[in-house]
């Protein structure tokens, strides 16, 4: 059964557990939640997704669209952890290779962190602005990410489209703290 399907089938029978962030937020540059939906060649799915962000770490939780757990995926300095939703946990260098091999989907945790912020990350680059001022499309590290709405302010995006060849990502960021 290809990977997303996998990941789909979580999405409906992950455990009954709801989850939760289990790292403290004093360190936390930013804290988001909101909506995600994953298209990988001719498959779909989709779900929720909260995200606390710090400098030296991460916590990322997908949620099916119920509430329920499906994987949490955690950065602790270098190393990446991520549980799924029968509590088994993967470890790798880095949340692309880990995600792809265990979701189906690569989710670029690197630069995601940069792009939800609408400014590119470390290294090259390339940025496309609206009439605003503000960044319409951005190309970095093979992902291109559309800004496609702001939220109330104008500075923080609401929602986005990523892809990198053959995976598409949307992001609607509900909340930002």
């Amino acid at each position: 059964m290809p990977r997303v399907l996998a990941f789909a089938a979580a999405l409906l029978v992950a455990g009954c557990a709801e989850m939760q962030f289990q790292r403290p937020d004093a360190e936390a540059e930013f804290e988001l939640s909101g909506r995600i939906a994953v298209r990988f060649r001719d498959e779909s799915s989709t779900g929720n997704f909260a995200w606390r962000h710090g400098a030296r770490n991460d916590e990322v939780m997908i949620t099916s669209p119920l509430g329920q757990g499906v994987a949490r995926i955690v950065r602790d300095g270098e190393s990446i952890t991520l549980t799924d939703a029968e509590g088994r946990e993967h470890r790798a260098a880095d949340a692309e290779a880990l995600t792809e091999k265990t979701l189906g989907f690569r989710l670029p945790l690197a630069g995601l962190a940069d792009w939800v912020r609408a400014r590119p990350g470390p290294g090259p680059s390339q940025v496309r602005k609206d009439g605003d001022g503000r960044i319409a499309e951005l190309e970095q590290s093979g992902w291109k990410i559309e800004y496609q709405e702001w939220g109330g302010d104008g500075k923080l995006p609401a929602r986005m489209k990523l892809t990198y060849p053959g995976i598409e990502l949307r992001l609607a960021i509900a909340q930002w703290k």
